[in-house]
């Protein structure tokens, strides 16, 4: 259960990161790009749309590879209700009972209720 925890988490935040990769990105390249037009710039412009395609690939990518892992790490059970299965063990622990008795009276004889008397 532990390993589905942790791709589940490393699913939500590669989710969240590639949503913010797309997000600062605009369309024909002018996202982050053009906000580093300055010549004292770190990175050129073409660098950061470099930057952003590249990331925004692997990081789908690694989704993808994170989803198919997520198959193989799903929790399974052999039974569908695993309540049945402890019910079924805590029934054959129980000792043997004697059958229940019928109450309904015994034949020929009537039920001498007064409440059900007109």
């Amino acid at each position: 259960m532990g390993a589905y925890i942790v791709v589940a988490s490393l699913i939500l935040i590669v989710c969240i990161l590639l949503t913010l990769v797309v997000l600062v990105q605009k369309d024909k390249g002018g996202g982050l790009a053009s906000n580093f037009s300055s010549s004292n710039q770190f990175m050129g412009v073409k660098r950061t749309t470099d930057f952003l395609e590249k990331s925004t690939w692997t990081l789908a990518v690694s989704l993808l590879v994170l989803s198919l892992m997520s198959i193989f790490v799903i929790p399974r059970g052999t039974n569908v209700d695993p309540t049945e299965s402890e019910l079924q063990e805590l029934y054959q622990e129980l000792p043997d009972q004697q059958p229940v008795q019928d109450f309904a009276p015994p034949p020929g004889q009537e039920d001498n209720n007064p409440a059900q008397q007109d």
